[in-house]
């Protein structure tokens, strides 16, 4: 979309970049939210912190610890919690060690390298406790500041917010934001019922995520605690041997697929329970490329246009709303997709694993990294539900184990064929448990919807205000 505009040879600040879109903020859109009104504060004079997180690397790792975020984690509006590419943890001794990562209950944090201007507020109750790295800043506001954390989130998820980060960002190779930069962002003070209704809303939406993350453990926890298998119990060993005849069988060369560990955890539940292969009680369906000369940035997006999904764009269990493209309605409607609410998705390219439920609210074109599971008329002799398929490949004793053992890597990208997806096993677990299961993640998935209609409405409500 092409954007007019002239400016003076006076009006050129060699403070910053020679770019058109930087002049475009300052001499387009915030002339024209000044002549209606709109009064900017530096963001600087509203905090008592702003800083990154710690410089030198800390060893992480998977077992449990202190959570320490990447910048990939931090989504807009939200923190994703990625556990099956993550090392997400750092030890108690290195927390309290490294003062500068230490986060408190309400900061803004803002990611500052590589991803540009990814933003949600800091919550202990569905993050936990946690650290940051030197790729996302903390953004701390004074006690007796009128403004509300939430605000400063919304403003930051708005077209004006992100014009502002965009034009403020550094780097050749790597995109940065420093913070001198951050420090003189310009703050719009809105009227004090719009700013309670964006902080309200803000607040219902951190609720609904937090409450349907905890309906989701719920179910996980449930299925553990009914399967009655004691998994650290199965062996770990990693020096192995194979029998021919045994790769014979399994048709598939490679360590992964012989792994121990996989192996005897499928036994392991096949003794105790039966089990279905994924291909016999779901259809599957691919997703589709679109091609990168189709793609749209939030800032050029119409309202018609449709949110590209793609492997990283699973934020706890669901399909993101606000990737980092857009595709015009027309090339949705011409591919005709056919993702409907209740389809489960698979991630079986490049992050294979992630699994994620398809809602009401959602409209998105599906990349070809997805398999679609849809159920078939099998499904209902075995009383399996969509909710309870996606809560079975949710766990990674099914769902990561088994993918693991039959992805190959293709020169550098790791694939799972649609062929061995369907191999995969799901139990059949009690008709009450499935039941449980199934009412567990249902309502999950209702609250995920009114967090996505609620985020939704923050960033209207913005954007409509300020006329971007």
């Amino acid at each position: 979309m092409v954007k007019d505009f002239e400016i003076r040879k006076t009006d050129v600040s060699f403070d910053y970049r020679f770019e058109s879109s930087y002049y475009y903020f300052s001499k387009v859109i915030k002339e024209q939210s000044l002549n209606n009104g709109v009064v900017y504060v530096k963001l600087k004079t509203l905090c008592s912190t702003i800083s990154d997180g710690e410089h030198s690397a800390i060893p992480r790792q998977k077992e449990a610890g202190v959570r320490y975020l990447y910048g990939r984690n931090i989504k807009d509006g939200i923190v994703n919690f990625d556990p099956n590419t993550d090392s997400s943890f750092i030890t108690e001794e290195n927390y309290l060690k490294f003062t500068r990562i230490h986060l408190k209950e309400n900061d803004i944090l803002l990611t500052i390298v590589g991803t540009i201007g990814k933003t949600a507020l800091y919550k202990q109750e569905y993050i936990g406790k946690a650290g940051i790295p030197r790729h996302i800043a903390k953004i701390r506001l004074k006690e007796d500041c009128n403004i509300s954390p939430e605000y400063i989130v919304a403003f930051f998820l708005s077209k004006l917010g992100k014009w502002q980060l965009n034009n403020i960002t550094t780097g050749n190779i790597q995109p940065l934001l420093s913070i001198g930069n951050i420090e003189k962002l310009d703050i719009p003070i809105v009227p004090s019922k719009l700013h309670d209704e964006i902080t309200q809303n803000e607040r219902l939406f951190i609720d609904c995520e937090t409450k349907s993350l905890n309906l989701i453990s719920q179910a996980q926890q449930l299925f553990y605690s009914r399967i009655g298998i004691d998994f650290n119990a199965i062996n770990k060993e990693n020096v192995f041997s194979v029998s021919k005849s045994d790769f014979a069988a399994a048709d598939l060369w490679t360590p992964m697929c012989s792994y121990p560990l996989y192996v005897n955890t499928l036994k392991a539940i096949q003794a105790k329970w039966e089990t279905v292969p994924v291909g016999e009680i779901a259809d599957l369906k691919k997703g589709d490329e679109v091609g990168s000369d189709t793609y749209i940035g939030y800032l050029d997006k119409r309202k018609t246009d449709v949110p590209f999904v793609r492997t990283s764009d699973i934020v706890n269990y669901e399909i993101d709303q606000h990737p980092d493209f857009f595709i015009p309605e027309e090339i949705y409607n011409e591919l005709g997709q056919g993702f409907q609410n209740g389809d489960v998705l698979f991630t079986k390219d490049g992050k294979i694993g992630m699994v994620g439920m398809i809602t009401e609210y959602d409209r998105a074109i599906i990349s070809s990294g997805f398999a679609g599971l849809r159920l078939n008329k099998n499904a209902s002799e075995y009383g399996i539900t969509p909710e309870y398929l996606f809560l079975c490949l949710s766990i990674k004793e099914i769902g990561i184990y088994a993918s693991k053992r039959r992805t190959v890597v293709a020169s550098t990208i790791p694939h799972l064929r649609e062929e061995r997806l369907k191999e995969i096993e799901i139990p059949i677990l009690d008709k009450e448990t499935i039941t449980e299961i199934t009412n567990l993640v249902k309502e999950a998935f209702k609250l995920k919807d009114e967090k996505k209609r609620l985020i939704a409405e923050v960033r209207e409500t913005m954007d409509v205000y300020f006329e971007v």
